[in-house]
């Protein structure tokens, strides 16, 4: 049966007979013009939600998870201002609608059927996905169902006492601005959730700003699976750090009420707030859901007695703000407009192309100033003692400690955050000195959560500042890769390059460790970055590249707004010879702070005449490998040229092809594992733009073991040796 349907006749009957549901009498500051406009809000919600069922019948719509029974986040909305950035609950329909009436030149009704139906017309997604969200009204479009977005909540919210004191170029939240992050009862649970929670509650513990307005809408039940009774409140009510607010979502006067209040707390003492609003869902999950499927008739019944605009009609009439006659008059306008228009959003245009769908994938560039051009004293009095040590060769983790001191110091919306990032300068000392030069506000020492790390960048780029937040060690990024793929890489996609995440994560990993890890310290899997559309990832092989190439990726994100993830080989880190001990041969010295590696630029190191013989195409650990192999490979009269790759995704296929001219056979060695490591798509792309006799030499699909073993499953200088000699004898 159709419930929606149901719901909608019951309405009518019930509002046009006065059998309206008990309930309190309306009490608060709501005025009777600000209920009447919550109401229509809520009306015009819950007819969106039943025409865009009718439309998906007539195939004209598609998959939706509606709103009805959430219409009491109306009066959450106009609790607050149009400028406190809210990430939305997929059921906020109402949220956004009633923005939308304190914000010019807004048409809801049109902007939500264009999504319903898929239009590319649609002005947030552009048919993309059927999402809530408005650049004008600020809110970021979202389409987590699993509470992915509350991390980027904290760091939002984060952001704005550190934009108040040091100002972004594209700060983008008032000062006196609050933070709302909403999402369901059984998302709560979620241990993404939790992290967010917890950090919430430990930043202001330590009574650091953080005005955040999380908001539990309680509905009872996720999916088919109840909510224990009580459990939310039972659960948030007495966290430290967190206060607690709760409201009945089914009376519009009482969550205006207690809203504002909630509101006006974080606003005023600039700390975290549970708000528990109890909601009701109607019709259902979502899509082809039936809730009689697992729920009894009597109960479902029940709940749809209690429906919210019902209650509304009550209050409203009790209230002397608006005549039962009056209230279903606007009802029955709003599912005539509605019908109206939707007849005619089905007929607009709608993506077809894969250019089309692709097309916001890499955001637009906006425009940046230059930066700060600080003088030979300002640097002298920043960098000390290190100044001296430029003038000699050294190891490549200094070298991207000073990278990251002149970045900092020319651009000031650079925050660096991590676990051990400040008071300790990281596990291998990268970022030693970093928070004496510039303070604890600008490198942030984290929880032990990698989520809320990434989150924390994630937020604080919607607020202007350039994130580059470091994930300690590869292996750690596991716990927490949704937030680089479902969160940060899906905003230009989702929002038609209105909303962006410009980052650089900073990511120790590979292997090779000799004394420290196994599979956990060491892991040599990239799989999951390379294929997250729009992700940039770069990985140097020494230090002078590492220095320029970290640069790049800052101008990356600040002016291209992308995605980075800077890959630091971890074995490379304290490297200083080459061939023999004592000869410093993978040293170098510190590059021009104007001195940069372009995106897609590849580096070629040549052998004696022109490395016509053989190409090594590699990266990392492995071109150091490679140059250790060039020069015995030379011993048995083989020429060898090294192609550093340095670019990871998307590949520079172009540049690689133009580095391997000349020569007779390539070699690959990839230190990633052979399946799903770089060396597939390397493979494919001398296969398909080459006629080269190649050959490649990867890791085996194994985790990395500690002790002696560290370096078996691992490509090595005999490895390379050896693989080159048959390949260009054409051995087996």
């Amino acid at each position: 049966m159709d419930r929606a349907q149901i719901v909608h006749e019951n309405f009518l009957r019930r509002a046009a007979n006065g059998d309206l549901p008990e309930g309190r009498a309306p009490s608060g500051p709501l005025t009777g013009k600000e209920a009447v406009e919550i109401y229509r809000s809520g009306c015009l919600s819950r007819v969106l939600d039943r025409v865009s069922r009718a439309m998906q019948a007539a195939g004209q719509g598609y998959y939706t998870i509606g709103s009805s029974g959430h219409e009491g986040m109306a009066a959450v909305a106009a609790a607050l201002r149009p400028t406190d950035m809210a990430f939305l609950h997929y059921r906020d329909a109402a949220f956004q609608i009633q923005r939308a009436s304190q914000v010019p030149d807004q048409s809801m009704a049109w902007d939500m059927l264009l999504s319903f139906a898929c239009s590319s017309d649609d002005p947030i997604s552009g048919g993309r996905h059927k999402v809530l969200g408005s650049k004008a009204l600020a809110i970021p479009p979202q389409t987590s169902t699993i509470a992915s977005h509350l991390p980027k909540a904290v760091g939002a919210a984060y952001s704005i006492a550190l934009a108040r004191r040091q100002p972004p170029e594209h700060k983008a939240l008032p000062d006196d601005a609050i933070i709302l992050c909403s999402f369901g009862d059984a998302s709560a649970n979620h241990s993404t959730a939790q992290g967010a929670f917890n950090t919430a509650q430990w930043t202001a513990y330590q009574s650091m700003p953080l005005p955040l307005l999380f908001v539990c809408e309680d509905n009872g039940i996720g999916i088919s699976t109840r909510t224990p009774k009580g459990w939310i409140a039972a659960n948030f009510a007495h966290r430290p750090g967190l206060r607690y607010f709760s409201c009945d979502g089914l009376d519009l006067y009482d969550t205006f009420r207690v809203a504002r209040q909630a509101a006006d707390y974080v606003r005023l003492r600039r700390e975290p707030v549970f708000l528990h609003v109890r909601t009701l869902r109607l019709y259902g999950h979502a899509g082809a859901d039936v809730p009689t499927s697992y729920m009894p008739l009597g109960e479902l019944e029940a709940e749809e007695a209690q429906d919210p605009l019902l209650h509304a009609v009550r209050l409203m009439a009790e209230a002397g703000a608006l005549e039962r006659a009056a209230a279903l008059a606007i009802y029955e306008e709003t599912v005539a407009r509605v019908e109206r228009i939707a007849a005619e959003a089905a007929t607009w245009p709608r993506l077809k192309t894969a250019a089309q769908v692709m097309e916001h994938l890499i955001p637009p560039p906006r425009p940046c100033r230059l930066g700060n051009d600080p003088s030979p004293e300002a640097r002298a009095a920043i960098f000390g003692s290190d100044l001296k040590m430029m003038e000699a060769p050294q190891i490549m983790s200094r070298l991207i400690n000073w990278a990251l001191t002149d970045l900092m110091l020319t651009h000031g919306e650079v925050v660096l955050m991590g676990q051990d990032i400040a008071t300790k300068g990281g596990v291998y000392g990268v970022t030693q000195k970093l928070s004496t030069r510039f303070g604890r506000s600008r490198v942030i020492d984290t929880v032990l959560d990698e989520q809320s790390i990434l989150g924390l960048g994630i937020g604080m780029a919607h607020n202007g500042f350039l994130p580059m937040p470091e994930i300690q060690f590869l292996a750690y990024l596991h716990n927490a890769e949704d937030q680089l793929r479902g969160e940060a890489a899906t905003l230009p996609f989702f929002s038609k390059g209105q909303f962006t995440n410009p980052m650089v994560v900073r990511i120790a990993g590979l292997g090779y460790q000799k004394g420290f890890g196994g599979h956990f310290h060491n892991d040599n899997s990239v799989a999951v970055l390379r294929d997250i559309p729009g992700l940039i990832l770069a990985c140097p092989s020494n230090g002078a590249d590492a220095a320029r190439m970290l640069r790049e990726c800052v101008r990356l994100a600040r002016e291209e707004q992308r995605l980075v993830v800077f890959l630091e080989p971890i074995a490379l880190y304290p490297m200083r010879d080459l061939h023999v001990v004592g000869d410093g041969g993978w040293t170098r010295r510190y590059p021009d702070p104007s001195e940069r590696i372009a995106f897609g630029e590849v580096g070629r190191h040549d052998g004696k005449n022109g490395g016509e013989d053989l190409a090594i195409l590699t990266y990392g650990n492995g071109a150091y490998f490679a140059h250790q192999a060039q020069q015995q490979l030379a011993g048995h009269g083989l020429d060898a040229r090294i192609v550093d790759i340095r670019w990871l995704s998307p590949l520079p296929e172009a540049a690689i092809v133009t580095a391997l001219a000349g020569c007779r056979h390539v070699l690959i060695v990839d230190e990633t594992r052979r399946t799903g490591g770089i060396a597939e798509a390397l493979m494919a792309l001398l296969s398909e733009q080459t006629n080269l006799p190649h050959a490649r030499l990867t890791a085996q699909d194994s985790f990395i073991a500690t002790g002696p073993a560290y370096g078996a499953t691992m490509p090595s200088v005999d490895d390379i040796v050896a693989s080159a000699r048959r390949l260009v004898r054409a051995e087996p």
